[in-house]
């Protein structure tokens, strides 16, 4: 019995000798470009749980992956299996976003440690770990690495650490995300737009400064770096979004502010109660009311809101009678101001690239615009007469007022003024029904001082009492619809080419020759010119069916916008300023002519080294409609100014100032500063 007890001792001795150099040997793995050890205590307290991880020495120039690995790339793997104590899950720093060519991976350029918690349990004088790890090593070639580790350590009294795994260890601890309570950025919310993008909102608290962040998901969000926008304390992050992916009701984040990181979790996609956290509601309502209203002050406008006027003057009748009329003009606002945004928010969760003022983009709306306004002009100079018929068209009587409230939306809307360009923006993200009540308080606003007038007793008297004068202010009133026909003119040269002036002046022709032959002649002959005049609309648009889109030159000191340009000056620190027009836009050509077309503005920008670029959306462009949707925008115009290698922009005021330009280089040049 002796000599068994005896040689069993013996047996556990040479055992635990033998454990002791295999678990020493495999504490430390080396493979290409990388070495791996343990970074652990000599020896661990009792039952205290202590913070240990896993060390990856990377060879410069080389780098390890994230738990979201980015574009390509694979985040490490570890099975670990322990005796005598109990292993918590693995603690990922927060990461850095690599380029490598056209892809962006998230990982760790550098040295980092995978930590995890390791508690001993009662009553163990030793902890034993194995551990089994694959891992991906990079740089431009990618090297697959497999291998063990263990670690055996004896607990005792308290842990002890050689300093300088101590500093190492507590420097990735530090990196390490905390929870969302203790950050300083408040939860937010999601909200995709279309197929394409996706809009993460958060408030700051605390720091002025936005965070890095980072998404946990990488099977629905792109790696990129998202598009920052401001507004206020809330900071809105617009990815973009992995095709065929399917949207989960929440994701995870880590938000970093270079030194520490925080985790929001369980970020859920948009809902009414969580947009109010980021932007109130009420505040977007009276943007949009605000915006309206400043429409009316736009030049497109003027024409229709002339002609209902007239027709108001002319109307005479006693208030009741007026405010019917202004309810009904109202009414055509409101319904078109809604079916445009019903029209926009359905192509664009369907996939579709568009903008508010689409309708203006397209070359056969603008060609029947231009023969209605032509038409009406020829009208009130008497050429023709067509009894009531036109004269309501044009809202001269209670028949034509609801008519004239659309064509005011419809010719007017694309003129985005003030205001509006943030409520658009927000309509595209918010939740359908909120989205609809914007377009509905822009029709209110547009409408408002119209109604007003119509409803107020006092103003109603200061108008003139109907007279011989109203023929020769009818004939005044042509005028501004003649220049509207030159403006809309314009826009269809730009879209078509030399041959848009040619084919727009032909149909205008074409028209006008056919309501003289219906006015002169009868029978058979006037039969033909009802033929000609209704086949030369659809004669004309499969013409412009048939011409290709022609490209729009950009003026001097200005190049054609290309993202790669933007991209490639973005990588040589080079400053960007980005002009969002169209020709159907008049604040964008008053912009022009007043400011960024100013030999004194380009000037300083040539001085300043700054490229600019001309994104002309005057035709549908889904790559500019892509653009402006991650500057969180559907409208033009917008002004986007990145200073040398930024990668976020500052989006300038819709009206431009030649001093906001000079401000743009630390405040040189502000003597032009009224």
């Amino acid at each position: 019995m002796y000599n068994i007890k005896f040689f069993l001792k013996i047996a556990f001795t040479l055992l635990a000798f033998y454990w002791s150099s295999f678990t020493y040997a495999q504490e430390v793995v080396t493979a290409d470009h990388v070495q791996i050890r343990w970074l652990a205590p000599s020896s661990f307290a009792r039952e205290s749980t202590e913070k240990i991880g896993l060390y990856f020495i990377v060879e410069s120039g080389w780098h390890v992956y994230w738990r979201n690995p980015g574009d390509s790339g694979a985040a490490p793997q570890f099975v670990i299996e322990e005796v005598g104590a109990s292993a918590g899950p693995i603690e990922w720093p927060f990461p850095t976003r690599i380029k490598i060519e056209h892809l962006t991976n998230l990982g760790y350029e550098g040295n980092v440690a995978y930590l995890f918690d390791l508690t001993p349990k009662p009553g163990r004088e030793q902890v034993l770990l194995s551990v089994d790890i694959e891992w991906l090593v990079c740089k431009i070639e990618c090297i697959p690495g497999f291998g063990s580790m263990t670690l055996a350590r004896p607990v005792g009294g308290q842990s002890e650490w050689s300093p300088e795994d101590l500093k190492i260890r507590n420097y990735f601890a530090q990196r390490v995300p905390s929870s969302e309570e203790s950050s300083p950025w408040r939860l937010g919310n999601l909200a995709a737009q279309g197929n394409k993008r996706i809009r993460l909102f958060i408030e700051s608290v605390e720091l002025d400064k936005p965070a890095e962040v980072f998404p946990v998901d990488g099977k629905v969000f792109s790696a990129a770096k998202p598009v920052l926008q401001r507004d206020d304390k809330s900071l809105i992050y617009v990815f973009a979004r992995l095709p065929d992916s399917t949207l989960p009701k929440t994701a995870s984040f880590v938000l970093s502010d270079g030194n520490r990181a925080w985790q929001l979790n369980q970020v859920p996609f948009s809902s009414p109660l969580s947009e109010a956290q980021w932007r109130p509601l009420w505040l977007i309502i009276l943007t949009a009311f605000a915006g309206g209203v400043l429409l009316n002050l736009m030049p497109c406008v003027f024409p229709v809101l002339s002609i209902k006027l007239l027709g108001l003057i002319g109307e005479g009748g006693n208030t009741g009678t007026r405010l019917r009329e202004g309810m009904l003009y109202a009414s055509g606002v409101i319904f078109t101001f809604t079916l445009l945004g019903l029209i926009l928010l359905i192509l664009r969760a369907g996939g579709a690239s568009i903008g508010w003022g689409f309708q203006l983009q397209s070359p056969a709306v603008v060609m029947s615009l231009i023969v209605l306004f032509w038409v009406m002009a020829m009208s009130f100079h008497g050429v023709f007469e067509f009894g009531n018929h036109l004269v309501k068209v044009a809202g001269l009587s209670r028949g034509g007022t609801f008519g004239t409230g659309a064509l005011a939306v419809f010719v007017a809307a694309p003129c985005t003024g003030p205001f509006m360009g943030v409520a658009l923006g927000s309509a595209t993200v918010l939740p359908p029904i909120e989205a609809i009540l914007i377009f509905i308080c822009m029709g209110l606003g547009l409408a408002a001082p119209f109604v007003i007038l119509c409803a107020s007793p006092p103003l109603l008297d200061r108008l003139p009492s109907p007279g011989p004068w109203m023929d020769k202010l009818r004939q005044l009133l042509a005028f501004p619809l003649y220049a509207t026909v030159i403006w809309l003119l314009w826009i269809f040269g730009r879209m078509e080419g030399e041959e848009g002036w040619l084919l727009g002046t032909s149909m205008v022709l074409l028209v006008t020759v056919a309501l003289w032959m219906i006015r002169n002649y009868t029978g058979f002959v006037r039969a033909i010119s009802w033929g000609l005049l209704l086949l030369s609309l659809p004669a004309g648009f499969l013409i412009l069916e048939r011409n290709e889109q022609q490209t729009i030159s950009a003026s001097i000191g200005w190049q054609k916008y290309d993202p790669t340009l933007l991209k490639q000056a973005q990588k040589e620190k080079r400053s960007v300023f980005i002009d969002y027009t169209a020709a159907w836009c008049v604040t964008c050509q008053v912009n022009k002519r007043r400011v960024l077309d100013k030999e004194t503005v380009l000037q300083l920008f040539k001085d300043n080294n700054v490229l600019l670029l001309r994104a002309d959306w005057t035709r549908d462009d889904p790559q500019i409609t892509e653009s402006l949707a991650a500057l969180g925008r559907n409208s033009i115009p917008v002004y986007a100014w990145y200073p040398g290698g930024a990668k976020d922009p500052e989006i300038l005021p819709q009206i431009l100032q030649e001093y906001m330009i000079a401000d743009l280089f630390d405040g040189r040049n502000t003597s032009n500063k009224e």
